[in-house]
């Protein structure tokens, strides 16, 4: 199955917060790449944060954070 490169994006958003703090967001400004700004956009309609330009993760889309790091660090360790 092969993964669109919107869903990249998005999985790149979400691999930029930091888990260990509900407190610390993240903000996508207007002059960063086109894609990730359509991106982040396309995460708030989602429900997964809660600004268009970033903002705090919602409590889904800090378990869809969690699974992509964990996926990330599975798929990028040495065996």
């Amino acid at each position: 199955m092969p993964i669109k490169q919107a869903l990249i994006d998005e999985i790149e958003v979400l691999l930029r917060y930091n888990l260990e703090s509900t407190q610390e967001g993240i903000k996508v400004h207007h002059t960063a790449r086109e894609e990730l700004v359509a991106a982040t956009t396309r995460l708030h309609e989602k429900g997964l944060v809660n600004q268009p330009d970033g903002g705090y993760l919602t409590d889904l889309g800090h378990e869809a954070a969690k699974h992509t790091q964990a996926a990330l660090r599975i798929l990028t360790s040495k065996s």
